[in-house]
């Protein structure tokens, strides 16, 4: 009897020397577990993490280089060296520390009232026919409200202290994560909802095993941008007939001419918005790992 013939492997095989599809003339294959970027290992995480940093430090220089040359007006912008020393003065005397934490107490008190009832909203809202009925409206609308013009009512309503202020990032942290989560649970595949409801499961195992997974990466989108407006709001807040925090700070600082302490807080608000973007990113990168989408080349 003739022996069989072999064939060659092709893309649709399924043996361990199958490959992943034709092989152009003149070009190597990829071995298996290599990847197409040209940076990796050790050195790809060197410069990812250093790489970000680099524009802002060349801002810096040109700003040093700047106020050396005389070329930027001091009572405008001051040196670096003027702000670091105001940054001194008063870490010294503690006023800097405290209004840090102030500030930081705000902000996570009304991130967490935000995000808690955003995801509410935007999950009876996903999920219900008759919620988006009944909550999307009036939360369309109150996205359409700047800080500005709720202030006074704020003010009104829950007068000068520490709740208007936490009510007010709450607020402005609520809508963003409202909308991404209401995408995110619309953007799910109905036919995994018909399948859940075919094995008849619940109505809240649907929403939490099946819809809030599918739109977590929208959610956490919506939640890098409600931190961002949340310190905007922190802003806005501290700016009215308030004695503690970073706003405080400013108020003072442009009531009494010392642009060192302003371009201070301004510096310390670009910098607790990148801690809390970088933090978001940590999360997505440990609670997304299942995900292998494009990562930019």
């Amino acid at each position: 009897m003739a022996a069989p013939q072999a064939t060659p492997e092709t893309g649709s095989g399924t043996g361990a020397g199958a490959m992943a599809g034709p092989v152009i003339p003149g070009t190597v294959p990829n071995p298996p577990g290599s990847s197409s970027s040209p940076i990796s290992g050790h050195t790809g995480r060197f410069v990812g993490a250093v790489l970000p940093w680099l524009s802002p430090l060349v801002i810096l220089g040109l700003w040093l280089l700047g106020s050396r040359q005389g070329w930027i007006d001091d009572t405008v912008l001051p040196s670096p060296g003027a702000v670091l020393g105001a940054a001194r003065d008063l870490t010294a005397d503690g006023t800097l520390p405290d209004a840090l934490g102030t500030s930081l107490t705000r902000v996570v008190l009304g991130s967490v009232l935000g995000v808690t009832f955003g995801l509410i909203m935007g999950v009876i809202s996903g999920y219900s026919r008759f919620g988006e009925l009944t909550v999307d409206r009036p939360l369309q609308m109150l996205r359409a409200i700047p800080f500005n013009a709720l202030l006074p009512l704020f003010i009104i309503a829950f007068g000068v202290g520490e709740s208007m202020k936490v009510l007010l990032i709450a607020e402005g942290v609520l809508i963003p994560v409202y909308l991404n989560t209401y995408a995110g649970i619309r953007n799910v595949d109905a036919k995994l909802v018909e399948l859940a409801t075919v094995y008849r499961f619940s109505r809240r195992l649907i929403a939490f095993r099946i819809l809030l997974p599918g739109a977590l990466p929208n959610i956490l989108t919506g939640l890098r941008f409600a931190l961002a407006i949340a310190w905007i709001a922190l802003v806005t807040s501290e700016t009215v007939n308030t004695t503690s925090g970073i706003g405080f700070i400013l108020i003072n600082a442009q009531r009494f001419v010392r642009p060192e302490q302003v371009v201070l807080c301004i510096i310390i608000y670009a910098l607790l918005g990148v801690l809390t973007d970088w933090l978001v990113r940590l999360l997505e990168n440990r609670l997304l790992r299942w995900r292998k989408g494009f990562s930019g080349r």
